[in-house]
């Protein structure tokens, strides 16, 4: 009998896990939306690519671009050379990468 409750516990306590981890997890799609807009919008990007957790992509005018929009969506850094922006994004750089592609 005792062991039926510990059981109980445990299954509870994993559900309120599972609930929790999912409610922290964003649209990603969203996010890519955001990230587009971020950067001066689809037409302000010539190309894009993916390197490990690196987004590289190059822009037409990095003026437009809102650096502190893109770090406050979670990126962990950004180097701008010239008209290229590297953004660090961790694991979720080539999820990304995926996401633009399904949209254009």
């Amino acid at each position: 009998m005792e062991y039926i409750q510990y059981v109980v516990i445990i299954l509870i306590l994993l559900v309120i896990a599972l609930a929790i981890s999912k409610s922290k997890r964003k649209d990603f799609k969203i996010e890519v939306n955001k990230l587009i807009d971020c950067l001066g919008g689809r037409q302000n990007i010539i190309t894009y690519e993916v390197n490990k957790s690196r987004f590289m992509v190059t822009l037409h005018d990095i003026s437009v671009v809102n650096k502190e929009a893109i770090q406050k969506m979670g990126a962990q850094g950004m180097v701008e050379i010239d008209n290229q922006l590297k953004i660090i994004l961790g694991n979720n750089a080539k999820k990304l990468k995926k996401q633009i592609d399904d949209l254009k």
